[in-house]
């Protein structure tokens, strides 16, 4: 539902239509053999209808331009929310094969998966090497004081990202 890239093109086209029929109507009113139509009256008209058009083009484009963003940022959350599905229903997945099914790059695959922890929607943990992202409930991962990856102690308190000492995992907390 992008309802602002739709109000935009109806009134631009609105806009559009003001400036054309009062176009043609000068023109038929200027052209005929009696016509009685003065430059002065001519250019009234004209600045008439492009004060009634230029708002509606104005809020047209702003409209339409502000709806292409939004759409962009759905998709960008649409992917998110995809990912997460994934990751939640595999219980772990390859970052690379993250980025192939989500048809984005890795580094893209990171970010959100960053993003998705700070929002608190996520916990697991990273391991680096392999490049697999674990799910893990945040309950199991606050029960242990131990990396999941290499059993190294950590310390697991807060929110947020963990990095293990031992072997660079990146473990993810939610509140």
């Amino acid at each position: 539902m992008n309802t602002g890239k739709t109000i935009g093109i109806i009134l631009v086209v609105m806009g559009i239509g003001i400036c054309a029929v009062a176009g043609v109507w000068l023109l038929a009113a200027a052209a005929g053999p009696e016509s009685n139509l003065e430059l002065t009256g001519a250019i009234l008209g004209g600045a008439l209808a492009f004060i009634l058009a230029a708002p509606a083009v104005g809020a047209g484009v702003f409209l339409f331009v502000r709806g292409q963003r939004e759409a962009v940022q759905m998709a960008q959350v649409e992917k998110e929310q995809t990912l997460l599905g994934m990751i939640q229903a595999q219980g772990q997945i390859s970052i690379p094969e993250a980025a192939i099914e989500l048809d984005v790059g890795r580094d893209q695959v990171e970010h959100w998966i960053y993003d998705l922890v700070d929002k608190g929607l996520f916990a697991g943990y990273i391991n680096w090497d392999d490049r697999v992202l674990y799910s893990r409930d945040a309950s199991q991962m606050r029960g242990q004081n131990s990396c999941p990856n290499c059993g190294g102690e950590v310390e697991l308190a807060g929110k947020g990202v963990i990095k293990c000492p031992y072997c660079g995992a990146e473990i993810f907390l939610t509140a």
